[in-house]
């Protein structure tokens, strides 16, 4: 017997007369069983794929197709002997077949095996022929069966593709043309396959149609998604125009799917750029955003999806780089959101929810917009643990991590989400997120005041980063050895507190050029006035540093330091609410120290009030990079302001 899904999906008898499979529930289950390739697929997950608002008598109605398929696959087998076919497993369903004998798993094989050896060049037009039509062509309206479909639509395309590179590789291949030139017309992003064609017509002794494709392709990709053809195109014209592409060509390396595919590509080499700092970052963050709008301007809901959640790039501070192009993301996710409508792909949804979480950092929020995110990063999260998929867990729990500074005194919590994205990426090998993981943590440990466990951890993500080629991280974790320095500069045989500043500019200095706006602006002061309230010395007053977001909070007590205590006064009055950030904690401080200054004793109430929650933390330790001293020393002194007579 074999089954077939690449087209509606049947069964067939070894001598080729079908199965009567029953009806189009019937034909769901078993196909959603293949979907899993083996794996157990649990009752609660059935029912939830089958159907959008499950029947109160789901479970029994899943368990007499279950029944019905196994009597249809299985008509010979005695009464009581247990199924071989789909068994029971745990809580749920497996189906045991041989992978040969179901179209698609043969399919994949194949399509692997040709991506290390062309010598099955045949086995993969064969595998490409069995295509009867869209994968799971009759099971139209699932979630489940829409992603597979787009899934293993993509392979079918780099089948092709790989099938056609394979033939030119070999020095045949002029007969292509017809084929490539339909494949081009219908997936006109798809850049291999114009490079493809080009080579078919240049075998075929067409240099000037091959030429003229190629440049058909630059004008396509300039005027409607604004990017340039890649390397790959690029080069491939040069060598046509000065003839070194051989008419007999040499066999070269097939990259499988990591070829470049337009939009798509776009953000995927954007997101390995992110990770180098510097300019790439800046770079990376502006191909990302004209990635997504070209995606946009195509039209395409599921491809413009896949561009905004495919830049996973984790993400450790609370203040955005830029504000206006994270925004734009933003919005961007939420129209594809609604685009794609309650029933999308669960996965998608998931991603543009976590994007969602990740881009809209809470410092740059108002109310309704810090809810807004909140809510994303709960859904997000709620839809990856549903989906049991490792690496969009680990985006979604980064999100909920951004989202976590809803007030002061949750460095705990911070802790948990660390901890969490640690070993998720620990066990299923996601290197950036397990740097990210280390960090959070190191952020937390800093924040309660656990220099040792940061120390850990920094050291723990220096070592992944020398091999995930990550060179912002030593940024960070210098700074936070300038913060460690500072605490202990108040410690008898410590370092000396100009030590501590020296090194403190010399983080600064690293940071400059590392392309974290949003992290570099205004930390180098804030670090150290913290440094001076440490050894209870006035604020710096020097007039050439920039506050950056952290101006009003600080500027009280820099107008103390010079004695303008009227100015000081009027100053605090004007002091909002900190921004719900990794510094909050210590902006409260601010704001305590300088009411006790001044006697201001319901300002000092108001901070009191925010800060009792945090009495165990330091005050911007949280942001694993500089420090105010303990919150309880700045709470002390507000109880008491503000309990004065």
């Amino acid at each position: 017997m074999r089954i077939d899904v690449l087209g509606a999906v049947r069964a067939l008898h070894d001598d080729g007369s079908p199965v009567d499979l029953g009806g189009p529930r019937h034909r769901e289950v078993l196909a959603r069983l293949i979907a899993a390739e083996g794996r157990m697929v649990t009752t609660d997950t059935l029912v939830d794929d089958l159907w959008t608002d499950p029947p109160v008598r789901a479970v029994g109605a899943l368990r007499t197709f279950v029944a019905a398929l196994r009597r249809a696959l299985e008509p010979d087998r005695p009464p009581r002997d247990p199924p071989r076919v789909i068994v029971t497993e745990g809580p749920g369903y497996a189906l045991r077949l041989p992978r040969e004998d179901v179209d698609v798993h043969r399919f994949q094989d194949t399509l692997a095996r040709a991506r290390r050896d062309p010598d099955v060049l045949t086995d993969l037009g064969a595998a490409l022929a069995a295509w009867r039509g869209p994968a799971y062509a009759d099971v139209p309206g699932s979630a489940w069966a829409q992603r597979e479909r787009t899934r293993l639509e993509e392979l079918r395309l780099e089948g092709v593709e790989l099938r056609a590179r394979i033939l030119l590789d070999s020095g045949e291949g002029a007969g292509l043309v017809a084929e490539l030139g339909a494949h081009v017309a219908e997936h006109p992003w798809r850049e291999p396959a114009w490079g493809l064609l080009a080579r078919a017509l240049h075998r075929g002794g067409r240099q000037a149609d091959a030429l003229a494709t190629l440049r058909r392709a630059r004008a396509m990709l300039v005027d409607q998604l604004g990017l340039e053809p890649g390397a790959e195109l690029q080069r491939l014209e040069t060598d046509i125009l000065v003839g070194s592409v051989p008419l007999e060509g040499a066999r070269t390396a097939w990259t499988g799917p990591d070829v470049r595919l337009g939009p798509r590509t776009t953000v995927e080499l954007a997101r390995t750029l992110a990770l180098a700092g510097g300019d790439a970052l800046v770079h990376s963050r502006r191909d990302r955003l004209a990635a997504v709008q070209a995606a946009e301007r195509m039209g395409d809901v599921s491809l413009t999806a896949r561009v905004i959640g495919a830049y996973d790039v984790p993400a450790i501070w609370s203040r955005a780089d830029d504000p206006e192009q994270s925004r734009a993301v933003v919005a961007a996710a939420e129209r594809t959101l609604t685009a794609l409508g309650p029933d999308g792909p669960a996965d998608l949804s998931a991603r543009l929810l976590a994007t969602i979480a990740v881009e809209s950092r809470s410092a740059d929020l108002s109310g309704t917009e810090l809810r807004r995110a909140q809510r994303a990063s709960r859904q997000a999260e709620a839809l990856a643990r549903h989906l049991a998929d490792p690496a969009l867990l680990a985006f979604a729990l980064n999100g909920v991590f951004l989202q976590s500074f809803t007030r002061p005194g949750l460095a705990a919590v911070r802790d948990r989400i660390g901890a969490e994205i640690l070993d998720l990426a620990t066990r299923h090998e996601l290197p950036n997120f397990a740097v990210l993981g280390r960090l959070v943590r190191l952020q937390s440990a800093s924040a309660l005041g656990d220099l040792d466990a940061a120390a850990s951890h920094a050291e723990a993500a220096e070592e992944l980063a020398a091999t995930t080629e990550a060179p912002l991280v030593p940024v960070l974790t210098g700074w936070f050895r300038a913060r460690a320095t500072a605490a202990r500069s108040t410690e008898p045989g410590g370092p000396t507190a100009a030590t501590a500043a020296a090194h403190y500019r010399a983080a600064e200095n690293a940071l400059r050029t590392a392309g974290m706006a949003g992290l570099h602006r205004g930390l180098f002061p804030l670090a150290l006035l913290g440094l001076r309230l440490l050894h209870d010395r006035p604020a710096p007053t020097d007039p050439h540093l920039d506050w950056g977001p952290y101006r009003p909070w600080a500027r009280p007590l820099v107008l103390l330091a010079q004695d303008r205590v009227e100015e000081a006064r009027t100053a605090l009055a004007a002091v909002p609410e900190p921004a719900r950030d990794h510094m909050q904690e210590a902006m409260w401080c601010l704001t305590a120290r300088a009411a006790v200054r001044l006697g201001e004793r319901g300002i000092a109430a108001h901070a009191e009030a925010y800060l009792r929650e945090a009495r165990a933390e330091h005050a911007g330790a949280a942001s694993g990079m500089l420090t105010l001293g303990p919150v309880t020393r700045y709470l002390t002194e507000a109880e008491a302001c503000a309990g004065a007579e």
